[in-house]
């Protein structure tokens, strides 16, 4: 298996049993302890593993929001260290969401990871997505 392959596995792995299967512990073996997340939408998350999973990054406020939570994978691409998923995000809001009640309205929300690895862990993610796309569909914002 290339090196590609492998990166695109352990990507696989995180929107698979992290994301999907809420197994958040997962993020401890894909994740490196120094890793970097980037999001203009979510600022401050903290370095490494427990940033990912932490109740102000990128996985669980969504999870505990939307407890249907789906993370499609619809395409990705790797290029030597880095691997690009496109993803596609599903659910019915029952939960708050960062001050929005629960209003049970459906979302479809699309975005683009980008992750670098090294080691067989990813390192750094680059993570934007429609964010005021679902902020109009639950109704936060006009539109």
């Amino acid at each position: 298996m290339s090196a590609a392959e492998a990166n695109k596995q352990i990507v696989r792995r995180f929107f698979a049993e992290v994301c999907n299967g809420r197994q958040l512990a997962v993020a401890k073996e894909l994740f490196s302890t120094g890793h970097v997340f980037h999001d203009p939408s979510l600022p401050g998350v903290a370095d490494g593993p427990e940033g990912i999973v932490a109740d102000n990054g990128p996985v669980v406020a969504y999870q505990r929001a939307f407890s249907d939570a789906h993370w499609s994978v619809e395409d990705m691409i790797a290029d030597g260290d880095t691997v690009v998923t496109r993803w596609l995000g599903t659910g019915t809001q029952d939960g708050e969401l960062a001050g929005i009640p629960a209003n049970g309205k459906s979302v479809h929300v699309a975005g683009i990871w980008i992750q670098r690895l090294d080691d067989g862990k990813i390192v750094e993610s680059w993570d934007v997505w429609d964010t005021f796309g679902m902020l109009k569909q639950l109704g936060a914002i006009p539109g």
